[in-house]
């Protein structure tokens, strides 16, 4: 079974939405307003200077031109899905107008060489390839606001530089298999969502002082048998979801979460005798269970 977080999230805290419509709405959200959407390479490099959007879906790109991507110096918004590719250009880091980047379906195995000199990203997303570590000049990218990674086979290895992304909202890592404690994920101090969804994580860090913005904290689908104590440290915390993991009890400082208005707990081992004390210690929220 295929899970999209951003998709789960919606879904449970911001209603329903498609796949199609989630990638539409972050694509269509960058680039210059009202600006023509490119579709075809070749038609795309007939007119470099004047393509600020190209989306290609759908059909594999003439391997002759995908070196000439590059020429594209006013693009701003690339998305690419299922094209048959598995490199990036050479010196596609070039192309330093770039703020939206994402890649659907195709098995990169690297980020493109020269990454920190992308450093206009504001959106990057990568769902379904074959990388499997986020290199350390991610850190560069001071500008990036949204970052989604997905579908990797392997172990995720995480640079400790991730605290250094000092507009970074929202990170979202699915279907991944990361460490227990991905420390790293939880010391970026400008995070308002955080989703880590099936990546095998049994615990996470004791100390979450650093999360003081977060608002939305996703850990679905997991091997957690408990959530710190400190989490009451994430004081603007609104949403937190904890569905398919292995809680039997929720510690009481979460009461001190006065912002706290929706607890998933569904396919958990939690008994309704906790859930009854859940209720008394957060009586403005709606705490979710298979019983609802």
């Amino acid at each position: 079974m295929q899970k999209f977080a951003f998709i789960l999230f919606s879904v449970l805290f911001l209603g329903k939405i498609t796949a199609q419509e989630a990638i539409k709405t972050a694509f269509d959200k960058y680039g210059p307003y009202g600006a023509p959407v490119y579709t075809d390479l070749k038609l795309a490099l007939k007119d470099e200077k004047a393509v600020y959007k190209l989306n290609l879906s759908y059909q594999p790109v003439d391997t002759k031109l995908w070196p000439k991507l590059i020429n594209l110096t006013n693009l701003q918004a690339l998305q690419l899905q299922s094209i048959s590719v598995n490199q990036w250009p050479d010196n596609f880091s070039s192309l330093t107008n770039l703020v939206y980047l994402g890649s659907y379906n195709n098995e990169f195995t690297r980020f493109p060489k020269d990454f920190n000199k992308l450093g206009s990203l504001m959106y990057l997303e990568l769902h379904n390839t074959k990388i499997d570590s986020i290199p350390q000049d991610i850190a560069y990218l001071q500008h990036l606001k949204t970052f989604k990674f997905s579908g990797t086979n392997d172990t995720l290895k995480l640079p400790k530089s991730l605290k250094y992304l000092k507009s970074l909202n929202d990170l979202i890592i699915e279907s991944a298999i990361l460490d227990s404690l991905p420390k790293p994920l939880f010391s970026i101090t400008p995070l308002k969502m955080l989703v880590i969804v099936n990546c095998g994580i049994q615990a996470m860090p004791e100390n979450l002082d650093k999360l003081a913005n977060l608002e939305v904290l996703v850990l679905d689908y997991n091997k957690l048998s408990s959530i710190p104590r400190d989490i009451y440290k994430c004081k603007n915390l609104y949403a937190l979801s904890l569905k398919k993991n292995n809680i039997t009890k929720i510690p009481d400082t979460i009461c001190q979460l006065k912002n706290l208005t929706k607890l998933d707990l569904r396919d958990n081992p939690i008994s309704k005798d906790e859930i009854e004390i859940l209720k008394i210690l957060l009586p403005g929220c709606q705490i979710i269970t298979n019983s609802n």
